[in-house]
């Protein structure tokens, strides 16, 4: 068995025009203050990271590397999230993920696709220029506003958003195989990839593609009332990146699920920094050292009531209470016999 490797921040909801968190330098050296060992980096955000000089430049890996290096962190793994999202947007959220987009590709669609697929494309090829084996992003979505069957769907609107979906992500994922980076798309609301059979629907159209891959949040799995525990005994081998981030789910007589239209603080449904939620975290970090995860348990802050920094502070150790130092033997080897054939036989009778 492996032991997780961590505490890791994902820096995306950190990062800011205001000090520490403007600065490569400084948000590594804060995150290592909280006792942080490594660091989840948005590809797509300059202040940090310059995702051109990375696939171009030696130079710029090796500064970007050794900086992180002196302060004590490792790069756990980059994400494209905001450029994966882009892979796919149904027409209805033109305008709010134009946001996600450099100004000279907003309104155009397809301008906007083609830039995120090629910012996909340049995050697989620097994930193995830096020596990582891994990165994080969404899917997309073209299905996602026919979640629910009223009115009645189409037949074959499912099967073609899938289909098209597969199709836009098929050459990014044999880029990844040739790249040796596993691509893991974080199974969540809003993506057509949200859940356990959505993610199978996918595989399936792109051949069980072995760089398909999962980012396992149970957060999201607890706000859609879906088993998080049996989720790690299904998709286990398929499992390559973990986001630490709690929830809570309180229905009520007025709202459930779909939360009301409601604010994040108001919804029945919200995420809470670590140890404030529902989430069994002992039972998940349990099977994940069970199946041998062996990749960065990622705190991801996300809560409607605390302050990030707190939520920050608390997050790195709590995830070091939470990781499991796994055994190199079993327990009751004190009393282990040798393996003897002829004994065998004769504790069985057959002597």
């Amino acid at each position: 068995m492996k032991t997780i490797k961590g505490p890791g921040l994902f820096l995306a909801q950190f990062a800011s025009d205001s000090a520490p968190f403007d600065d490569w330098n400084a948000i590594t050296a804060w995150a290592a203050s909280l006792g942080y060992e490594g660091v989840q980096v948005p590809s797509g955000d300059r202040r940090l990271f310059d995702l051109d000089r990375a696939v171009d430049s030696q130079t710029y890996r090796d500064e970007f590397l050794g900086i992180a290096a002196q302060n004590g962190i490792s790069v756990t793994e980059l994400s494209a999230h905001l450029q994966g999202q882009l892979v796919a947007v149904h027409p209805a959220y033109d305008a709010a993920f134009d946001a996600f987009a450099p100004a000279a590709v907003r309104g155009k669609p397809k301008a906007r696709q083609e830039w995120a697929v090629d910012q996909v494309a340049r995050t697989i090829r620097a994930s193995r220029l830096l020596g990582l084996d891994a990165m994080a992003t969404f899917s997309g979505a073209l299905a996602w506003p026919y979640l629910y069957p009223w009115p009645q769907r189409a037949p074959g609107l499912v099967e073609t958003a899938f289909d098209t979906l597969a199709a836009r992500w098929r050459p990014l994922l044999d880029l990844a195989e040739e790249n040796g980076v596993d691509v893991c798309y974080e199974i969540h609301p809003g993506e057509d990839l949200h859940d356990g059979v959505t993610f199978e629907m996918f595989l399936d159209r792109v051949d069980q593609h072995p760089r398909a891959n999962m980012l396992y949040d149970p957060s999201h799995y607890l706000l859609q009332q879906l088993d998080y525990l049996a989720n790690i005994d299904i998709y286990h081998d398929r499992i390559r990146m973990f986001h630490v981030k709690d929830a809570e789910f309180r229905p009520t007589g007025r709202q459930g699920v779909y939360g009301g239209y409601q604010p994040w603080v108001d919804r029945a449904g919200r995420f809470r920094s670590l140890g404030d939620g529902q989430v069994d975290f002992a039972q998940v970090f349990s099977k994940l050292a069970q199946y041998d995860f062996s990749g960065w348990a990622v705190v991801e802050w996300e809560c409607a009531l605390k302050h990030p920094e707190d939520g920050a502070r608390e997050g790195a150790e709590f995830v070091r209470r939470h990781i499991i130092r796994t055994t190199p033997h079993a327990f009751d080897d004190f009393a282990a016999q040798g393996a003897d054939a002829a004994a065998n036989r004769r504790a069985l009778g057959l002597a």
